[in-house]
């Protein structure tokens, strides 16, 4: 018995020792075979690393990305590039010219790699080289770029690239002076006219800026008299920005023998050269009789000044030429030095008339205003004599004229048929008369006549559009505020019951709105033109409001995170967390203005009129949150549920 045990647990072990042995074969094999597959998969991913920085070649282009650029154009002397997207016309257009010169440049001895980069993927390439459009052209020197901005054909570029190819060649020397503290007096005191850009390197607008100033400044260097430009380091040279009250970049300030002016021009390439041009010019046009003076009386749309001189040694004329530098982009200014225009005029020497156009003159207003100039008077009493004196009692509003003489408010328009052509001046003139009557009365307000067609937009938020009379008049208030008079038929005494009644506080004003939502229960409380007083002024609560545009980028950025807060502070009954259409909705209040989207304040339920704006940092929840929590005013103190 004992034998038979002992037998059957020898053959057991043995068994046990076959399958142990067989399991770890098994093992091993599965070992074997994950390793196999690690070594696969890592031979797959260097096939792929391999095919990243691999450089193709698509009918002798070139094809660069993000991940080979560096690589391929270290050893490069000279590359032709073409940032391009796959889905742009001239692109496309382009491709078969582009394709020529990579053949023609292939040739060349020694040959000129031609290479072209899909921008929309490569965003990383497009961002280093400062591309904005479609196709962009550049040609790399030992690594750095030269623009290129010739014509787009095969012998126009291939002769550029092999001029910059050659080994002598170096970039030619910027036209932009470069101004520091060592230079910067000595350049600007000694300028005709100087334009100067102050700018931060990190800037993005200033980099974009940056092409389009220097090819400006090429072509004004060689102007006769040439006009240069310049650049000041704004964050090198703070003491030069603080004296100029430089406060965001890039900032452009002309200068005139020292003497600093607004830049209010474009800022591209042309823009620049046209606006330069005539900032150059004289601020003020020479009359030298009497024909000419009465041509701009007679048939003039706008104020016309004269400034009446002996010579142009008058430290009178000086002064009137500073005057007009400073204000030349919002009048048209005229001289003169001849006595007999003088006694036309009716002015001495030394001082200067503002004459209203004839059509414009009347009985309820004096035809011109006169200003003596000592050598004492201060270039800012001058500007406001001109100032004071622009409009007449009531003007032509019209599109061209709107932005620099018609932005005081509260402004009082009357919308007809405003036509001063011969066949209609007539029932212009008598309309405008019957303004004329009330407005004298109203000195305190700015009244004016438009075009109704001219104005169709703005009778139609006035609700007027389809009143069926044929004089509407609206009231454009201060914070946008708008109100319009019930269509009736226009006459003085209906003007000046309206204007009364407005002058009293008893007008309602229109307000743009979408519809109030039926259900507005979301995290984030949805506000239009109809409900920002109940809820954003409620003074038992604060809010928190974006002010969105539906196509902006970064507000569409900002939703999830603007969602997100809103859940994190659900549970507070006193705080709103709202947002607002404001290219749909009127903003009632002028203490809330949108300049940009989006535009987020925080409005204290203790101080609505002095609402917080969010400015600089992150628009992520985190931040949102530290800006709101250090404003608020009715947060709960136990909120371990946040």
């Amino acid at each position: 018995m004992k034998r038979k045990i002992i037998i059957l647990f020898i053959v057991l072990l043995g068994i046990a020792q076959f399958v142990a042995v067989t399991r770890g074969e098994e093992d091993d094999i599965a070992e074997e075979e994950v390793d196999d597959a690690e070594e696969e998969e890592e031979e797959e991913e260097e096939e792929d690393d391999d095919e990243d920085t691999e450089v193709k070649d698509e009918n002798g282009v070139l094809i660069l990305t993000d991940n080979n650029f560096d690589t391929f154009i270290e050893d490069k002397d000279t590359v032709l590039l073409e940032f391009y997207a796959p889905w742009c016309g001239h692109c496309k257009q382009f491709a078969p010219v582009y394709e020529k010169i990579a053949q023609t440049l292939k040739d060349n001895d020694p040959p000129i790699p031609v290479a072209k980069i899909d921008a929309t993927k490569s965003s990383e390439l497009g961002s280093r080289f400062d591309v904005s459009g479609y196709p962009t052209i550049k040609i790399l020197k030992k690594g750095e770029p030269v623009d290129y901005d010739g014509s787009r054909t095969e012998e126009a570029i291939v002769s550029r690239v092999k001029e910059v190819a050659q080994p002598d060649w170096k970039p030619p020397p910027e036209a932009t002076l470069v101004l520091t503290k060592d230079n910067f007096d000595d350049v600007v005191n000694n300028a005709e006219i100087i334009l100067v850009e102050f700018y931060a390197p990190w800037c993005g607008h200033c980099k974009r800026l940056a092409p389009e100033y220097e090819k400006a400044a090429k072509v004004l260097s060689m102007r006769s008299p040439p006009i240069p430009l310049a650049k000041v380091d704004a964050t090198v040279e703070n003491d030069i920005a603080s004296r100029f009250e430089v406060s965001g970049y890039p900032t452009l300030k002309i200068f005139r023998k020292g003497k600093s002016f607004e830049y209010n021009g474009p800022r591209e390439k042309d823009g620049i050269i046209d606006y330069m041009g005539e900032q150059a010019g004289p601020p003020s046009k020479h009359v030298q009789n009497q024909k000419q003076i009465q041509g701009f009386i007679k048939d003039g749309d706008d104020i016309v000044i004269v400034g009446v001189f002996s010579s142009e040694q008058d430290t009178a004329f000086q002064i009137y030429q500073e005057t007009c530098n400073s204000l030349r982009d919002d009048y048209k200014f005229l001289h003169t030095f001849n006595s007999a225009v003088s006694k036309l005029l009716n002015v001495s020497p030394g001082q200067v008339v503002m004459i209203q156009p004839e059509k414009f003159q009347s009985k309820y207003e004096p035809k011109s205003h006169l200003l003596t100039i000592h050598d004492s008077t201060t270039v800012s009493e001058v500007k406001d004599f001109f100032k004071s004196h622009t409009l007449p009692l009531v003007g032509h509003r019209k599109q061209s004229n709107d932005a620099k003489r018609y932005t005081r408010r509260p402004l009082i328009v009357v919308y007809y048929g405003v036509d001063f052509s011969f066949d209609y001046r007539v029932a212009t003139q008598f309309w405008r008369n019957k303004v004329l009557e009330v407005a004298k009365d109203f000195p305190e307000y700015t009244f004016a006549i438009a075009d109704e067609e001219d104005y169709a937009d703005e009778l139609k938020g006035l609700g007027l559009s389809e009143s069926g009379e044929e004089v509407n008049v609206g009231i454009l208030g201060e914070g946008g505020k708008r109100f319009a008079m019930e269509p009736e038929e226009f006459d003085s005494d209906v003007l000046r019951e309206f204007v009364v009644a407005f002058k009293k506080g008893k007008l309602k004003p229109i307000i743009k709105s979408q519809p109030i939502p039926r259900s507005n229960n979301g995290p984030v409380k949805v506000v239009v033109g109809k409900n920002f007083e109940e809820v954003v002024m409620d003074t038992k609560k604060d809010v928190l409001i974006e002010f969105y545009a539906p196509w902006c980028g970064h507000c569409k950025k900002l939703e999830p995170e603007y969602l997100a807060l809103a859940k994190k502070y659900k549970h507070e009954k006193n705080l709103v967390i709202a947002k607002m259409d404001a290219t749909g909705n009127d903003i009632p209040h002028e203490s809330y203005k949108v300049e940009g989207f989006p535009t987020i304040y925080f409005a204290p339920s203790n101080s609505k009129q002095n609402p917080v704006k969010f400015e600089g940092g992150e628009r992520n929840v985190e931040v949102l949150s530290t800006f709101l929590e250090r404003h608020a005013t009715k947060l709960s103190q136990n909120r371990d549920e946040l």
